[in-house]
């Protein structure tokens, strides 16, 4: 049934991915990682600042950065959220012995990725990749396709852990057509697994500045290299 949706759409949601009790546990761990605020610049690539680097820069010198991230996405540049790379975590032994590495190596082991060869209609799935994200009042992401330098991101997929998300906080991923126009929208869902076909125009739109909550989730590719 994913396979087919997947087919036909190029773009699937799987309620239910882990037992509950799994699930509410994985929210609690993830919300308490220490996060990095991500963004986009033209010139430095991407640059994540810790908790110690926002505290050196103070808050006029915060403020400067914002009016810079926002000032660019006005150009459909760029995103701004909190985030925890997890393959850059393992690669470099930060954080030894927290289970957000366990996680990692459920995503990249043969079960998960044979699952998604399943659904996608693929196979030669060699890597995984993933960040924790955490989005909060005003985080973005804007429009863009996926599919790697050599191709090599042959599908996108966030696994959601925000429970009872409202709509109007923001915080959709939405997929557009070739003018721009919103094609569909998908608001964030505990326990979710979304896929799909990076090529597809698409983007996060902004967090309200009424959100009631953080917007929690995994998000990455699966990948053959």
């Amino acid at each position: 049934m994913f396979a087919e949706q997947y087919s036909k759409n190029k773009f699937v949601q799987i309620p239910d991915v882990f037992e509950p009790e799994l699930a509410n546990a994985l929210e609690k761990m993830l919300a308490g990682l220490p996060w990095q605020l991500v963004y986009s610049d033209p010139q430095d690539g991407v640059v994540q600042l810790s908790n110690a680097d926002r505290q050196r820069l103070g808050p006029q010198g915060m403020n400067q950065l914002m009016q810079k991230v926002m000032a660019l996405a006005t150009r459909n540049y760029g995103y701004c959220y909190n985030a925890y790379q997890m393959n850059e975590a393992h690669k470099e032994n930060r954080d030894s012995g927290h289970p957000i590495h366990k996680l990692l190596a459920f995503l990249n082991g043969e079960e998960f990725r044979k699952f998604g060869e399943a659904v996608i209609g693929e196979t030669g799935i060699t890597q995984v990749d993933a960040q924790a994200t955490l989005y909060t009042r005003g985080s973005f992401l804007t429009r863009h396709v996926d599919d790697g330098a050599q191709h090599e991101r042959r599908c996108a997929y966030t696994l959601g852990f925000t429970e009872g998300w409202m709509t109007d906080w923001g915080g959709l991923l939405m997929f557009l057509d070739k003018n721009t126009d919103i094609e569909s929208a998908f608001r964030p869902r505990f326990n979710m697994l979304t896929m799909f076909d990076g090529r597809k125009i698409h983007s996060v739109s902004p967090v309200s500045a009424f959100a009631g909550k953080p917007r929690l989730s995994i998000a990455g590719w699966l990948r053959n290299d």
